[in-house]
């Protein structure tokens, strides 16, 4: 009788056991997203960053720039700007939001308490990431509609390509965030710390001026900036015209600039404040 007794309860117990140590990296995620997207959506200033400053540049650019610069590119005015807004929400949504993020968190010594838990470290930094990733994929979700519905280009020709360029640039800013974190004392200074990477990015990785109207010297400094090949991934899946090389570089470039950031973080990034 003990043994019939025993045996039904017993054997149930492992595959319980297993399905909580399959979601316990996924509840941890989710748990540090959600703190951080709640502590995001207090911050009102980087909310009016991240959604109204993309659109106004993008309507800028939009006017600003002239066909006639554009002509033998195969690029349309609403093509250049939209793709660059692309650019634009991945810069201020995920790199610009998250220096920030990530200083405020290690002054306030969120980074240190965290780390005497079971998180562990790469946790810590995707799951302070998430939202920021999240709110830039949504605002390019709506470039992309608006750009089809009411500015007259084409569904994206090759959406693995955009799919993979959105994805490999919010990795990379993600990556380049943390270490720019590293040199910025505090929140405040975060403003002064990003600014050189978003002049390189939105003067030489195509954001405003595409490199196709660029001369050929500085054209190919510029393709090897670490936004170019995101950039290009991004313009390429939704407006086509390059050829089969080109995304593979444009992959590669990113990739190592990938590689670069992720190895920088973690001999340099830093969990308690700077004193």
């Amino acid at each position: 009788m003990t043994t019939l007794t025993n045996a039904p309860d017993s054997a149930p117990s492992a595959p319980v056991a297993t399905a909580a140590q399959a979601t316990t990296l996924r509840g941890r995620l989710a748990a540090l997203g959600r703190a951080e997207a709640a502590l995001l959506a207090r911050n009102r200033t980087a909310i009016f960053v991240s959604l109204l400053m993309p659109a106004a540049m993008v309507l800028a650019m939009k006017s600003a720039m002239k066909q006639s610069v554009l002509d033998g590119t195969g690029l349309s005015v609403a093509g250049a700007a939209l793709t660059g807004g692309i650019g634009i929400v991945l810069v201020q949504a995920v790199y610009m939001n998250l220096v920030s993020a990530y200083v405020a968190r290690r002054e306030d010594l969120v980074l240190k308490r965290l780390r005497t838990g079971e998180v562990t470290d790469p946790e810590i930094l995707v799951g302070t990431a998430l939202p920021s990733a999240a709110l830039a994929l949504a605002q390019v979700a709506v470039i992309v509609v608006a750009g089809t519905a009411f500015f007259g280009l084409a569904a994206p020709r090759r959406p693995e390509l955009l799919l993979a360029g959105l994805l490999l640039g919010v990795v990379l800013l993600a990556g380049l965030a943390a270490l720019t974190s590293a040199v910025t004392r505090t929140v405040q200074t975060s403003q002064l710390t990003t600014l050189p990477l978003f002049f390189i990015s939105m003067t030489g990785s195509g954001l405003f001026v595409p490199l196709e109207v660029m001369p050929d010297r500085m054209a190919a400094v510029c393709e090897l900036l670490p936004l170019t090949g995101v950039m290009t991934l991004v313009r390429t899946g939704w407006l086509g015209g390059a050829d089969g090389s080109e995304p593979l570089m444009a992959a590669a470039t990113g990739l190592a600039w990938t590689v670069i950031a992720v190895f920088a973080v973690r001999h340099r990034f830093r969990w308690e404040p700077r004193r």
